[in-house]
């Protein structure tokens, strides 16, 4: 294993590349898949995956990939996504040409592509990726929304800064490594563990009056401060989910391992994927 390597999926300036940084040496991937099937196989030290926005909500294929895969949350941390308008140098913004992004990136920019209809913006694979091709074609009528990072990397002219609808548009990335390595580890930026979270996954017998609100009570009866649930349909049976859940503590406290114990007398599955603390 590459004992500083931090995977991510997405080119050198993506936002998930300076969330990579903050922990090792960030090593690119095309695909989530791809990110997870070298942790597993202990070819990187890590990954950093993005699992939900502020804006654009959850990404659902990343928490079906944790539970697919033997990995481990072992930090969380939270990039602000500051969307710049790239294009090649002496590219004008005034002129008609498109506009190369992520979907989601794409979508967060609403107001802007309302107020440039000189602008029309074109789908592409990732916000990095895109200013990589609008370099790379040397096109002045095609531009691309990304980092600030990602037009430094590819030479392009920074034409407008905070494209974005709304200020508060930040994504929360989770650091994962192999389940069998969790212990000791040693990053760039060591995790805060001052305010522990847990993240944990359960299935329920389907069509049973009051499981969900009997699962949640386990926690809520003892005070435990839940800051987030996620359902996700099962692969294996229509109308069945699985259930992601994020509450403040650490697994190890008297008070989880308890919660976590009466989840389980009834509960059909209950996975903890980690405890963690967060990284600045």
């Amino acid at each position: 294993m590459t004992n500083r390597s931090v995977a991510y999926q997405g080119e050198p300036g993506a936002y998930s590349e300076i969330a990579a940084l903050r922990l090792g040496e960030p090593r690119p991937f095309e695909s989530f898949d791809e990110a997870f099937h070298a942790v597993e196989h202990m070819e990187v030290f890590c990954a950093v995956i993005p699992i939900e926005n502020s804006l654009g909500g959850s990404i659902h294929h990343n928490y079906d990939l944790l539970l697919q895969h033997p990995v481990s949350i072992v930090a969380e941390t939270f990039v602000k996504v500051e969307h710049c308008l790239l294009g090649i140098p002496g590219a004008s913004s005034g002129a008609r040409g498109t506009v190369l992004s992520h979907p989601q990136a794409l979508s967060q920019c609403r107001n802007f592509f309302a107020s440039h209809p000189n602008l029309k913006p074109e789908v592409a694979y990732d916000t990095a990726g895109s200013a990589k091709m609008v370099a790379e074609g040397g096109d002045p009528s095609r531009f691309a929304i990304a980092s600030r990072r990602a037009g430094e990397l590819y030479g392009l002219d920074i034409l407008q800064e905070n494209l974005a609808d709304e200020e508060w548009n930040i994504t929360r990335f989770f650091c994962i490594t192999h389940e069998d390595h969790t212990a000791d580890l040693t990053f760039r930026n060591q995790p805060d563990v001052s305010k522990q979270k847990t993240s944990i996954v359960f299935t329920l017998l389907p069509n049973e009056q009051g499981s969900l609100f009997k699962a949640l009570a386990t926690l809520a009866l003892r005070n435990i401060d839940l800051t987030k649930i996620e359902s996700r349909p099962s692969r294996k049976k229509a109308f069945e989910y699985f259930f992601y859940v994020d509450f403040i503590g650490h697994r190890d406290d008297p008070n989880i391992h308890n919660a976590l114990k009466h989840l389980g007398e009834f509960a059909t599955m209950v996975k903890v994927l980690g405890s963690y603390g967060v990284v600045e």
